[in-house]
């Protein structure tokens, strides 16, 4: 990765369904689909959700309503020494590793784990001991801000610098936390305020159907993107329907790759490709019928035509009287 490329992140989350073997063909499938980062989500159900939580309207859709959400979260996400070998395997692979904690004990688990950042999910923004839990760990941080309002983010990314992490250490990702996100809620102009809280770089976390969301964020000026993507989507499991398969996750990387490269640096110039086509594209002061030498040059006898490389046209009211130099034939360039 260039030091200036689009952080991507492909968001495995739980789409593993607490299978080990799964969560480490999805690794593969990251770094053969081109992403940056693979991240995870650790957790220990018990900690984070209770037993009286109800699951969101989404989870009710896509995983039944015959659980609890505690009882479907212990059945997808993975033990917690899982994520050791999960992060040696990406080592391997040549793929970044993160993972979400989700609890205090989660963050001790990864905090050895030599990660590259911390990713704080959009529902911890308001918790006060994750947050400082978090910053006593030091390192960067990507903080989702998904379901909160200006106020809020400010007032974590104060928490966390008061622990210690540095302003321009936290990322902030615009995010929508709805699975799928209607496209009518999607706001990416909401990232040029996060920008205005002069933290570090400025991204989106999506979760709309299809790629073209993320890839207009980039062309916004995102610089980290993170978005979920599964083996399957018909696997049983809240985010499946709401993720990107392997295909899609690699054309979603390659688009915005182009869209990064086609940015450029924001000079307006010359390019080396379309140089050689102003000879052919542009036009030159031609003789619009035989002049002969000595004869004035005037709007009757001249004309302008391709290609581009003899008087430009651009003279014409200095040319425009002088006496031809030479004959000229018609539809040939004139000198002077």
């Amino acid at each position: 990765m260039k030091k200036d490329n689009v952080i991507i992140i492909a968001e495995a989350g739980v789409n593993h369904n607490g299978d080990y073997d799964r969560a480490v063909e999805m690794i593969h499938a990251a770094k053969a689909a081109g992403a940056d980062y693979v991240k995870f989500q650790t957790a220990v159900p018990e900690l984070v959700i209770s037993s009286v939580a109800p699951k969101a309207e989404y989870q009710k859709e896509t995983t039944g309503n015959d659980d609890s959400q505690l009882e479907m979260c212990r059945k997808i996400h993975l033990r917690l020494d899982d994520y050791r070998p999960l992060a040696d395997i990406c080592r391997t692979v040549g793929i970044g590793f993160m993972s979400t904690p989700f609890d205090l004990v989660s963050i001790d688990c990864l905090a050895s784990l030599d990660m590259d950042y911390w990713k704080i999910p959009s529902g911890e923004i308001t918790n006060l001991p994750y947050l400082r839990k978090i910053a006593s760990k030091g390192g960067k941080v990507i903080l989702s801000t998904g379901m909160s309002e200006l106020p809020e983010i400010e007032a974590a990314i104060e928490i966390l610098e008061k622990g210690g992490i540095a302003r321009s250490n936290i990322a902030l990702l615009h995010c929508n936390t709805q699975y799928p996100t209607p496209m009518r809620d999607v706001n990416l102009r909401a990232m040029d305020q996060l920008r205005g809280l002069n933290a570090g770089m400025v991204g989106y976390s999506d979760h709309t159907v299809g790629i073209e969301v993320p890839i207009a964020a980039v062309a916004m000026g995102a610089k980290i993107i993170e978005k979920h993507f599964t083996l399957d989507k018909n696997l049983p499991g809240p985010d499946h329907r709401a993720s990107l398969d392997p295909a899609e996750l690699s054309a979603m990387v390659k688009a915005i790759r182009n869209i990064e490269n086609a940015l450029g640096d924001g000079e307006k110039h010359v390019s080396e490709s379309e140089r050689p086509n102003i000879e052919v594209a542009r036009k030159s002061i031609i003789a619009g019928r035989d002049i002969k030498a000595g004869e004035l040059l005037s709007e009757e006898n001249l004309t302008v035509k391709r290609p581009g490389n003899g008087i430009s046209p651009m003279l014409w009211d200095s040319v425009i009287g002088t006496p031809a130099i030479r004959d000229f034939k018609a539809d040939h360039l004139i000198e002077i």
